[in-house]
């Protein structure tokens, strides 16, 4: 077993080491200087005063690491999703390692390891003067020498940013400055090297330089370490590797883009171009240098002559585990994985520039703690993934889900119907765009989201002062529209956009357009609102538009049912602010970021901010309530687990739907449709029997509840404003004596709804109006009027009391009453009317009988 601390003889050799370098020094300048003459006085003093000026410390950074994404577990605790590196490498603790690593290691690179002080003068003497004569090409690099070159690889490697120009050779020049030997530049490099290795010694444990080397070292390709060697050579772990399989690594280490075994073709060629040190000849090359290790451990008492022979006898059989890195290793998880990426690679939270943040990512070996919650992530996985196909019908048929917190703007679920793949296909079913999100964060731009662009009409109509319970002419119409910020203004027909199902509209109140999604009751209401204004709110809320732009960019007519197109993920930030009591916060996915050395990192952080009022987020949820109940728009979307909801639906040209739903603790945004073209999807359906325009309330409705099993469900809304749903009291004007069309247009004009009643006896002429319920005053906004045409057949009673009663029939005769009758109090000669029924001055039918009494 290797020893931790180093002997004495080993302390001896550091000390001995400083003195000796000189000597070696000499040597090193007068081989390359003169070769042929050995001017030993004139090369050394040169070579100590080289030394001298040489730097005398080392800093050893953290090698490069793969960074691993983590989501939230069904337990609570981090589960990995994917990796990313440029090298590919797991560090190991030195127990983690099977001790016969070590043996092989150093019996094959130097087995005085924990004699010397860092540089083995004897075996450097010998090999520079055999090289010299050219009589061998053994190297003489102890362990620590080697430790030294690869960590001032890495540091040369890390300087060279991803993306920079020149990137390949730039790379591939750090190693050729560190092992490159030849010349005056050889000599100094070599130099330095030996005085780094002496001083990592003091500073370092010989167990913690042999592990820092096998931590560090290539094995072949961006496989980095033995640990990440073993796994992808063998399928196992350094700790579980046989004597045979770490003789092998102990080989590759030595050259390893030449001994690597992961090229069944070869690693190079013969003249006639036939692969060698491949499958073919066993992977001749490294099974020799695997010999030559099996026999220096045979040699130096590691291993017994039954496992020399046993090894020997094997032959090498990779087992090639391919390293799994990027977002298609986190499978159905692997578009969240996408975004958390691009968050990476955009935000200055990771370095000032696209170099720097490649960097963090490949290299840094950061464990990024997400916000993605798989107990809210697997239902949502399913419930899309279970009722929507990857390619449906080859007409780019999309759907996708996401799931945030109101409160913290953190992304708990994020889930599509295809599979990621990041290379191109024709395959519909395949794709790399984040369909949640917009373009900026691998999003396809985002997609028209309908009528759920209608809450910023509603947030709108509340904060210029109008109320939910007003009554508005809802019906189709041509309106007068502006957006005062292009200064424009239009006469839209709202006709030619149409209601769902054909219907004409009515007279009503926002309360109820909004349950019923009631496209005409909407443009009445941004009728006597501004566009810009609109777009505005919008804006305010986070959202913007899919390829980057702004919702104010354009404002038209068309924008009040969400003809934009809007990721998924803004539009549940909007609905998540007004379920927050108006406080918008920025979506973030990263909870945590921690470096190689344990140390929590800054992260991008939700900016949250108070945006609405809360009575007009308070009254804007009472209103989107209705959306979720039995008999709303979204009600096929409620879990009915008891949560207090908000929602609304969205439909855009029969291609795009859309269903938003929140909590006061979780918010819902389901898009499904197409996520290229317009092909129709109305009344098609699935094998498995839904129909795609319906699919998004199923879906949304398994992910909120996932949500709010998760969360305990949510709060109740805050209590709406009261003046921001009073009755409003209103002007009803008389139509007393118009056309029932006539006063059909003035009512509902004036916000009224109508009802024609049966007709009344009036003298007014046939088709008239003669009676309105309520009459005309002050009544309240929305109040249905009855109106009553004359049948012609009316007349006003006459007053007669107080005439006799001859001249009283006589009276009622001339009015058109011939149906007289009379009490025989009446037939007096001197006898006075004294009461009559009907009574004077009402309206009746003329065929009627009036009855008089007299006095």
């Amino acid at each position: 077993m290797p020893q931790k601390n180093r002997t004495a003889t080993g302390v001896l050799g550091g000390l001995l080491g400083l003195v000796g370098l000189s000597a070696i020094a000499g040597i090193l300048v007068t081989a390359t200087v003169t070769p042929a003459l050995a001017v030993a006085g004139a090369a050394g003093s040169q070579a100590l005063d080289l030394f001298e000026k040489l730097p005398s410390y080392l800093e050893i950074d953290a090698p490069m690491e793969p960074s691993t994404i983590y989501a939230i577990g069904g337990d609570g605790n981090p589960v990995a999703q994917a990796t990313f590196f440029d090298q590919n490498r797991t560090q190991v603790s030195f127990d983690q390692v099977n001790p016969v690593v070590y043996d092989a290691i150093l019996s094959s690179e130097d087995k005085d390891f924990y004699e010397h002080g860092g540089i083995n003068l004897g075996a450097t003497v010998k090999a520079l003067v055999d090289n010299v004569r050219g009589t061998s090409t053994r190297g003489a690099s102890t362990i620590s020498q080697q430790y030294v070159k690869n960590v001032l690889v890495q540091q040369c490697e890390q300087g060279v940013l991803p993306g920079a120009e020149d990137y390949g050779n730039k790379i591939a020049q750090c190693w050729l400055d560190a092992t490159n030997a030849t010349g005056a530049d050889g000599v100094e490099r070599k130099l330095q090297e030996m005085r780094y290795a002496i001083q990592i010694e003091k500073d370092y444990s010989k167990n913690e330089i042999l592990l820092g080397y096998l931590n560090i070292a290539s094995f072949g390709g961006t496989v980095y370490g033995v640990e990440a060697a073993a796994n992808y050579y063998f399928s196992t772990s350094a700790a579980n590797l046989t004597v045979a399989q770490a003789a092998t690594l102990a080989g590759i280490v030595q050259n390893p883009n030449t001994y690597r075994i992961d090229q069944p073709g070869g690693t190079s060629t013969d003249a006639d171009g036939n692969g060698i040190n491949g499958a073919d000849d066993g992977y001749s090359r490294t099974l020799q240098r695997r010999d030559y290790v099996l026999g220096r451990m045979l040699a130096d008492g590691k291993i017994t002559q039954e496992q020399f022979d046993e090894a020997d006898a094997s032959p090498i059989e990779p087992a090639i585990t391919p390293p799994s890195q990027g977002c298609v290793a986190a499978g159905n998880n692997a578009y969240f994985c996408q975004y958390v990426k691009t968050v990476i690679l955009s935000d200055p939270a990771f370095g000032d520039t696209p170099q720097e943040r490649t960097k963090a990512l490949y290299r840094d070996g950061l464990k990024i703690y997400t916000s993605l919650d798989l107990r809210v992530q697997d239902p949502a996985v399913a419930a899309l993934k279970d009722r929507v196909p990857a390619n449906y019908d080859n007409q780019y048929f999309g759907a996708a889900g996401v799931t945030i917190e109101p409160g913290t703007g953190r992304i708990l679920a994020m889930t599509q119907n295809t599979n990621f793949q990041e290379t191109a296909t024709e395959d519909q079913a395949y794709t790399s765009l984040v369909f949640a999100s917009d373009a900026a964060h691998g999003g396809s731009g985002g997609f028209p989201v309908g009528s759920a662009y209608k809450v910023f009409t509603l947030i709108d109509w509340l904060e210029t002062g109008h109320s939910v319970n007003e009554s508005i002419n809802g019906r189709n119409q041509t309106l007068k529209m502006k957006a005062s910020c292009t200064n424009s203004t239009w006469d839209f027909d709202t006709d030619e956009v149409g209601n769902f199902n054909g219907v004409s509209g009515y007279t009503g109140t926002p309360m109820r357009f909004t349950r019923d999604s009631l496209n005409s009751g909407y443009f009445a209401m941004a009728s006597q609102l501004d566009i810009c204004d609109i777009n505005g709110v919008a804006d305010r809320l986070g959202v913007n538009l899919g390829n980057g732009g702004k919702t104010t960019d354009q404002n038209v007519p068309f924008d009040v049912l969400g003809s934009k197109y809007i990721s998924p993920l803004d539009m549940a930030g909007a609905y998540a602010t007004v379920a927050n009591k108006g406080i918008y916060c920025t979506p973030v996915a990263i909870d945590k970021v921690v470096s190689q050395k344990g140390e929590e990192l800054p992260i991008p952080k939700s900016d949250c901010s108070q945006v609405l009022s809360p009575e007009v987020a308070a009254t804007a949820a009472y209103a989107l309530q209705g959306v979720m109940e039995r008999g709303g728009t979204g009600a096929d979307a409620n879990p009915w687990d008891g949560t207090p909801l908000i929602g609304k639906t969205g439909s855009h040209n029969e291609y795009s739907t859309m269903m938003i739903e929140s909590s006061t603790k979780a918010a819902t945004a389901v898009f499904v449709g197409r996520w290229q073209g317009d092909a129709n999807i109305w009344g098609m359906w699935t094998e498995n029997g839904y129909e795609l325009q319906n699919i998004r309330y199923d879906i949304a409705r398994d992910m909120q509840a996932a949500a709010d099993a998760l969360l305990g469900g949510g709060d109740e809304f805050p209590q709406p404003d009261q003046n921001l749903i009073r009755r409003v009291l209103v002007d009803l004007p008389s139509v007393v004596g118009m056309s029932v069309d006539d006063a059909t247009y003035t009512l509902e004009n004036s916000g009224f709804s109508v009802n024609v009643g049966t007709p009344v006896d009036s003298d007014l002429a046939v088709g008239t109006i003669a009676t309105q319920d309520p009459g005309a005053g002050q009544v309240s906004s929305g109040t249905s009027v009855t109106i009553s045409p004359s049948n012609g057949q009316g007349a006003t009673v006459p007053d007669v009391v107080g005439q006799k009663a001859k001249a009283a029939v006589d009276a009622l005769h001339a009015a058109g009453f011939n149906n007289v009758s009379q009490h025989p109090s009446c037939n007096e000669d001197d006898a006075k009317v004294a009461s009559m029924s009907p009574a004077s001055g009402s309206a009746s039918n003329k065929t009627a009988t009036v009855t008089l009494k007299c006095k």
